[in-house]
């Protein structure tokens, strides 16, 4: 397995991922009251149920963003101490298809999926 190309992926994703966190962190840099004030001029009701919605929709992006991150500098990690690409369940290779898709996988494909129905 060629290491090399999996780590130039998890860090290319790494940065994109971090830079999707920048953004949301700029996005929402000004307070609730800020924000709602500007876009309403009578502060509506459903103009601020639109906002809060905006804003649980954002955190919840930067709050999966975060955990990807951890996922990738997990995964960083196994390439660094050579257990990359084995399967933290049943310890046999995860398919590289499954890690082009999935850089950051734990598990291989069978295994994910009896975590899932669990």
């Amino acid at each position: 397995m060629d290491t090399e190309y999996f780590r130039k992926l998890l860090v290319d994703e790494r940065e994109r991922v971090s830079s999707t966190v920048e953004s949301l962190h700029e996005s929402n840099s000004r307070s609730f009251e800020e924000e709602t004030e500007e876009e309403t001029y009578d502060n509506h009701l459903a103009d601020s149920a639109t906002a809060t919605l905006n804003r649980e929709i954002d955190s919840t992006l930067e709050e999966n963003s975060g955990h990807v991150l951890v996922g990738i500098d997990e995964a960083l990690d196994r390439i660094e101490n050579g257990t990359f690409g084995t399967c933290a369940r049943c310890g046999k290779q995860i398919a590289e298809d499954r890690l082009e898709a999935l850089p950051y996988a734990t598990r291989c494909i069978d295994c994910q999926r009896l975590a899932e129905r669990a």
